[in-house]
């Protein structure tokens, strides 16, 4: 047989041309879990307002698209991994499609037909991994289980099933320090816009190493341009995360670590994928109320937390309520919160400077508290794997 094409990675780029012989590079996606995972190199497709479909390049020879045997497309598949540099490592992955655990991360794929993948019909939660414990495993799986609900997802398994799935794949990964995220879908079927024709809902889950080192320094952010997702949405951790992406992205565009939301009557919201919260200078813990937002489960477990730091006179009290811009610009301390960078400090919010521009003290005892707890604290939140 003779040898396989070069991947298109390694080839020149195929350019697509509108009337206008304009264009841009995109990459191709294989549809994998990671948003890293691409199998194609650059091509080049077009942008014209009066149609839909790029108009491909009559003098790209066809042959230069190879048509691959499943073989092939493993190998390939392979090969890609093996070049992987990326700071995370994908340990292990369940797939209720093929109904097994696998540890091959070239075998971590979803369906293409996978309704969560054309149409965004699917939910997904993640749950810590600090010293072969699975932290606030519980809250998160009870939040994903509302979410299926509210998207009108079935679920594939009962509860205690899919518990029993998602502690034995981070079993198999023996992973201590990460995370595991999984999402539940409507499930593969067909191309149409409604779930009809998907006829078993699915469950996906993959243990993730992140090799990044932890980092609490403080930060800047600005004010979101983005629109915020309407409440019916936002109170859902879907895998609609665009207008999310969208806001980061804006944040990076800015030299910024992350863009702040308003809601529709002005009152501050979220961060694109953590809560916010603040102290004032009569050392108040506000936080922005959970009706028109993502109800966070490290926000939650951070207010309970925070009780301590009452009763030691530190804070003077712990508000759930709107917060104005105002208030929130003016307060001594602003901080992030979320499962991947637990409690960060703000320092600066647009152009003003919050309190005297370093890391305030309760943010640092918040952040102390819930690494605590994720090592020490009580069996409500933290699960031991049985390796």
């Amino acid at each position: 047989m003779a040898s396989l094409p070069k991947p298109l990675s390694q080839n020149p780029s195929i350019e697509l041309r509108n009337h206008s012989h304009k264009s841009i590079a995109v990459q191709g996606n294989l549809l994998f879990l990671s948003p890293r995972t691409r199998l194609f190199g650059k091509v080049k497709v077009s942008c014209c307002s009066h149609q839909t479909e790029a108009l491909v390049d009559s003098s790209i020879p066809k042959s230069d698209v190879p048509v691959l045997s499943c073989p092939e497309v493993i190998e390939r598949l392979n090969t890609f991994r093996d070049n992987y540099t990326g700071k995370q490592q994908f340990l292990a992955m369940y797939s209720s499609i093929v109904g097994g655990i696998t540890t091959d991360p070239a075998a971590m794929v979803i369906p293409v037909d996978d309704h969560m993948v054309h149409r965004g019909h699917g939910v997904f939660d993640t749950a810590a991994i600090m010293d072969g414990h699975l932290y606030e495993l519980d809250q998160h799986l009870d939040r994903i289980i509302r979410s299926a609900a509210m998207a009108k997802i079935n679920l594939p398994f009962d509860r205690e099933s899919i518990r029993s799935i998602l502690i034995k794949t981070v079993t198999v990964s023996q992973c201590r320090n990460g995370s595991l995220r999984y999402w539940l879908s409507v499930g593969p079927g067909d191309f149409q816009l409604s779930p009809s024709g998907c006829d078993c809902p699915a469950l996906y889950a993959i243990v993730i190493q992140d090799q990044s080192p932890f980092n609490a320094e403080g930060v800047r952010v600005v004010t979101s341009s983005v629109p915020i997702k309407p409440q019916q949405f936002a109170i859902m951790k879907s895998v609609n995360y665009l207008p999310n992406a969208l806001s980061k992205m804006e944040a990076e565009e800015y030299g910024a670590f992350a863009a702040i939301w308003l809601d529709n009557d002005g009152f501050i919201a979220e961060g694109p994928n953590m809560n916010v919260a603040f102290v004032t200078r009569e050392k108040e813990l506000l936080m922005p109320r959970f009706d028109k937002i993502l109800s966070g489960c490290t926000a939650r477990r951070v207010l309970a937390l925070a009780e301590g730091l009452v009763r030691e006179g530190k804070l003077s009290k712990i508000s759930v309520q709107d917060v104005t811009v105002e208030e929130g610009k003016g307060a001594d301390e602003m901080m992030l919160i979320g499962s991947g960078i637990l409690v960060r400090p703000i320092l600066q919010w647009d152009d003003q400077v919050i309190g005297d521009g370093k890391e305030g003290p309760i943010t640092q005892e918040l952040l102390k508290l819930i690494v605590e707890d994720m090592k020490s604290g009580p069996p409500t939140v933290r699960l031991p794997v049985p390796y």
